[in-house]
């Protein structure tokens, strides 16, 4: 026995409507938005309007801290209403950096993130989660269903669609990048290769690239899950331009950088930075809806029952 999109239904924080509505457009599934407002001592008011067997909470985490809580509010609501599936699709999903307490006294936020969501949430779907020293994502949700869903075959298409020269290069500005900097070369059919990186801070990053590597006169694409502030790849396009490469561009999962960032981006050399549409963004050139839809379809419409 299985599920139908038919027992489903996609409810999104108001700042997602337009991405869960194209989600919603792929599987035919109804979509609503929830209501969010301010009770008049500034307490977050919520409503969410309609629930199903399988409820898909769609919130990407960017700018997070106004949005946690009314998430946990809007989970509430949905059990209440009857949900048996609580499906937390956040495409950006935050606090994932920091897995391990530097000083007495400070927070680890992966771990929190883990405590706040196992009460409310069933199953969480997110695209490249910025993970360090802990590789595997159920390990950070060890009582939820989780589901890593990568963006390399959208960024190897968006390649592809560019009919990118055979001499091309994509490059990953640091060893974390090297797995999803292979499988997006295999799926735009390029070489790649990967910088080390040494961060001293947030805009102070350290790369070297082995000397080996040939970048004279060759296109290059940088690419990386994250551009928080762009140092890391305004720094490895330095690196490139020193070495005599020929045009740069970047692709990233998650665009966060602000116009300062872009600026200094197109200064050290990137002539254009493509993004996914996980957080909306000036650069975004990529639709992430079809990757989400198959994905749900697959773990949830046809999972079998028990």
């Amino acid at each position: 026995m299985s599920v139908s999109a038919k027992n489903m239904v996609i409810v999104a924080m108001p700042p997602d409507l337009a991405p869960a509505t194209r989600l919603g457009e792929c599987l035919n599934c109804p979509v609503v938005s929830i209501e969010v407002s301010r009770f008049p001592d500034s307490e977050t008011k919520l409503f969410v309007p309609q629930s199903a067997a399988i409820a898909v909470l769609y919130c990407s985490l960017y700018e997070p801290d106004p949005k946690l809580f009314p998430l946990i509010l809007a989970a509430s609501a949905l059990r209440d209403l009857g949900a048996d599936q609580i499906i937390l699709v956040a495409p950006y999903l935050c606090y994932m950096r920091q897995d391990k307490a530097f000083r007495r006294g400070e927070p680890v936020s992966q771990k929190v993130m883990a405590q706040t969501f196992t009460p409310w949430i069933d199953h969480i779907v997110t695209v490249e989660p910025h993970l360090h020293r802990i590789k595997n994502f159920g390990d950070v949700f060890p009582d939820v269903k989780t589901t890593m869903i990568s963006a390399a075959p959208l960024l190897g298409k968006l390649l592809q669609i560019k009919n990118v020269e055979q001499d091309a290069l994509l490059i990953g500005p640091d060893e974390e990048a090297h797995d999803w900097t292979c499988a997006t070369a295999l799926y735009a059919g390029l070489s790649f290769a990967t910088m080390s990186k040494t961060r001293h801070g947030d805009r102070n990053v350290r790369l070297t690239m082995d000397s080996e590597i040939s970048v004279a006169d060759r296109k290059v694409f940088l690419i990386d899950d994250v551009a928080s502030t762009g140092e890391t790849l305004a720094a490895a396009s330095k690196i490139l331009k020193a070495r005599g490469a020929g045009d740069i561009e970047a692709l990233v999962a998650h665009a966060l950088c602000g116009n300062d960032d872009l600026t200094r981006l197109r200064k050290a050399g990137v002539l254009h930075l493509y993004s996914t549409d996980t957080v909306p963004h000036s650069t975004n050139a990529i639709q992430i809806a079809a990757l989400l839809a198959q994905t749900l379809e697959t773990e949830v419409v046809d999972a079998p029952a028990y």
